[in-house]
């Protein structure tokens, strides 16, 4: 046994360079475009809600077809996907790179780069899941690649804005493109079997049905900046044609409530399938599982709280102190530091603690660093975000690895591929709703203290995630001995 945890060790360490690589640059392409809108709409003849629309579609489209992108790691195999996402997004980022007009920039970040993000993504949990039979392993590399994760959203802005101004925007995709090529160059360490016996049936009807249900609730989420979450802030029209008057419901429910249909019409569907014989797009028993359920509801506060947090003091440095993008960056460098800190002792952390203690004690500490942030951010001298922002980060860092580990966890190899894709469309799902939730209230709260509003807003959804992960069951992570995945 001991000689197979080694090994399986060793598999991981040689594995995890290309896949942090991969999950640092997806989330970075999340976030660096915000600090270079300006730029891009003038370079491009457009206006900044152009650019805007642009990094909404990138994530609606990576939040939509990631449940059909991980379904598809069961079909040609998980090296394959993964090394097929990394070509499609470096072809987008090139794309994106020489763009004319929005138009093709929209094609090439939003869509190309978003569905490389939905095939690449999935296959990087499901591999170290399969891979490291034991939980200390596997938190070992679900820390490192968290670790990529949250660097990569934290510092996307810094980065961006330092390639921005030192050269163009331009180039910031033509690194992407870069270090994809080297990632695709390094994922021939990768050891993956491929598809062993019947390949399953792809279940297009249910591919359609859930990425036009979350494609639809992120897009109404999405809204609330513009027209309020309640009485429309303003007149919703489409081709000239006033469909909800001002004052009316806001359209963010009529979105919502469309892609809740969809998404009924979806589960009704793969149950109806699973009667009948036919494989569908996610077995319905996924949802059966409560300790997977609450996991996933922790990782999307999680990825809600940071987001939104991290945007929230990005724009009150810029409008309120008068920071560049880059000393924006530069002053958001403590959360990144705890989110390494935190991710680089994971293994060390999971072999002494439960995952369930880490999750509870992840959220603590994260609501801790947003309180100090509330209390010391008015302070005229900028050390006064160090200890809110260096706690957050840490408190981000254990969560993220052990409610990965939670979820996918509790279920065994043949069900990683659908559960990966759940997974990661419940994260990506509370990045969008943690960037939209933020945006309204400072907009609703344009006077007083928005800023303060909109981090106690954060604090709230913090104490709810803390909630979640108290219910965890004591057995969360799995319930076999040593930890070890469920077997086939």
């Amino acid at each position: 046994m001991s000689d197979q945890r080694a090994a399986a060790r060793d598999s991981v360490r040689a594995m995890l360079l290309p896949l942090a690589l991969a999950q640092f640059i997806a989330s970075y392409a999340a976030t660096n475009m915000n600090v270079a809108v300006t730029n891009i709409a003038q370079d491009l003849g457009t206006t900044v809600i152009g650019v805007q629309t642009a990094i909404t579609l990138f994530t609606l489209t990576m939040a939509a077809l990631m449940i059909p992108g991980s379904k598809l790691t069961d079909i040609w195999g998980r090296k394959l996907c993964f090394r097929l996402g990394l070509l499609v997004y470096a072809v987008g980022g090139l794309v994106a790179a020489l763009a004319p007009g929005v138009g093709v920039l929209i094609f090439g970040y939003s869509i190309l780069e978003g569905i490389g993000s939905a095939l690449m993504i999935p296959p990087i949990y499901i591999i170290i899941t399969v891979v490291a039979r034991d939980v200390t392993t596997r938190a070992r590399g679900f820390g490192v690649v968290s670790a990529a994760a949250g660097v990569g959203a934290a510092a996307g802005p810094l980065i961006g804005g330092l390639v921005t101004s030192a050269i163009s925007w331009r180039a910031s995709f033509l690194l992407q493109v870069l270090v994809v090529i080297a990632i695709i160059w390094l994922s021939r360490r990768i050891a993956d079997p491929g598809v062993q016996g019947t390949r399953p049936h792809f279940d297009l009807l249910g591919a359609i049905l859930s990425a036009a249900g979350l494609f639809f609730i992120v897009l109404g989420i999405l809204q609330s900046s513009t027209y309020g979450w309640f009485k429309s802030r303003e007149d919703f029209a489409i081709g000239g044609v006033v469909l909800i008057p001002k004052g009316s419901i806001s359209p963010v429910w009529v979105f919502v409530a469309i892609g809740a249909l969809f998404l009924l019409w979806f589960f009704l569907h793969i149950r109806s399938s699973q009667r009948a014989g036919r494989e569908p797009l996610l077995r319905p028993s996924l949802f059966g599982n409560r300790t997977a359920n609450l996991g996933l509801v922790t990782q999307n506060v999680q990825w809600l709280t940071m987001q939104g947090s991290f945007f929230v003091i990005s724009v009150y440095l810029q409008q309120q102190r008068s920071y560049s993008a880059i000393e924006t960056g530069l002053i958001l460098t403590p959360a990144t530091a705890g989110i390494l800190l935190s991710s680089a002792a994971a293994g060390r952390m999971a072999r002494n603690r439960s995952q369930r203690f880490l999750v509870r004690g992840g959220f603590v500490v994260t609501v801790i660093g947003l309180v100090l942030v509330l209390l010391l951010a008015s302070a005229s001298r900028i050390i006064g975000f160090v200890p809110g922002l260096l706690l957050m980060g840490l408190g981000i860092g254990i969560m993220l690895t052990a409610s990965v580990n939670v979820v996918q966890s509790s279920f065994p190899e043949k069900e990683q591929g659908e559960i990966s894709g759940l997974s990661r469309s419940v994260s990506n799902l509370g990045s969008s709703m943690g960037t939209a939730i933020v945006g309204s209230v400072l907009v609703a709260r344009a006077s007083g203290s928005p800023f303060a509003a909109a981090l106690i807003t954060m604090l709230v959804f913090g104490l709810i995630g803390l909630l979640a992960a108290i219910m965890l069951p004591p057995d969360a992570v799995a319930r076999q001995p040593a930890g070890e995945v469920a077997p086939t």
